[in-house]
């Protein structure tokens, strides 16, 4: 009686989190979908442009939102994260969250 409680308690925990882990990995095939089409600039290409205005910070990766069309790169500098959203599809940066 304990082992299917356990369990079930185990399963009903587990499921809510399987929606969360799928969505990087849609948003990372949306990314190659609209990177094969042409309509967004190719992230190294990005990251070319923005790590060099970041000097001193550690970049620690990017996340694309596919609504958006947008790359929010992620950076720590003395202990604060940074967010620089860019436009995918011009490669400009529009904003940075410190």
């Amino acid at each position: 009686m304990k082992t299917t409680l356990f369990l079930s308690l185990a399963l009903a925990l587990g499921l809510p989190a399987a929606p969360v882990l799928a969505n990087p990995g849609n948003a990372q095939e949306q990314a190659r979908k609209d990177l094969r089409s042409g309509s967004v600039r190719p992230l190294r290409e990005i990251e070319q442009r923005v790590l060099p205005t970041m000097p001193g910070a550690q970049y620690l990766g990017p996340e694309y939102d596919p609504v958006a069309q947008a790359y929010r790169l992620k950076f720590i500098r003395d202990g604060r994260v940074i967010f620089v959203d860019v436009d995918a599809r011009t490669g400009e940066v529009i904003r940075t969250l410190k």
